[in-house]
């Protein structure tokens, strides 16, 4: 017999991502930022590397081109991102955090601090490490 979808391990992944994303969006709209789990990913991983390409962004934060390109159109629009033209390259841009932009990665940050301890909560050490095994390991067969 067929097992049923939510049997199934990839289900709970899923299911367990879309929770959580959920879960912390609210927590992130409750305090009143304006500003979406998407949009803080793409400023958080810029302001690690503000040199790094759009492709590699999207890569980076499991979106398509497009997607980033809107999340950055948008948090240009907002004042938390410079956009300006690349001197070598005019089909690339020069993307830099304005300090609105560094203040709402921190802001957000300690939210995100909170989320994670909170959707963690009742697993100790040796279980989230363990869990971090066991999808490193999903994420190796398949790749």
């Amino acid at each position: 017999m067929p097992e049923k979808v939510t049997g199934v391990v990839f289900y709970t992944i899923e299911k367990a991502i879309k929770t959580y994303r959920k879960f912390a969006q609210h927590r992130i709209d409750r305090a009143g930022l304006g500003i979406t789990i998407d949009q803080w990913l793409v400023l958080d991983s810029l302001k690690c590397n503000e040199t790094i390409s759009q492709n590699k962004l999207a890569e980076l934060v499991f979106k398509d081109v497009a997607s980033v390109t809107r999340i950055i159109d948008l948090l240009v629009k907002k004042g938390h991102l410079i956009r300006s033209e690349h001197p070598d390259d005019r089909r690339r841009f020069n993307l830099k955090i304005t300090d609105s932009g560094k203040e709402i990665i921190e802001k957000v940050s300690s939210i995100v601090d909170e989320n994670r301890q909170l959707a963690l909560s009742g697993l100790d050490e040796a279980c989230v490490t363990q869990i971090q095994s066991s999808l490193d390991q999903i994420i190796s067969n398949c790749q």
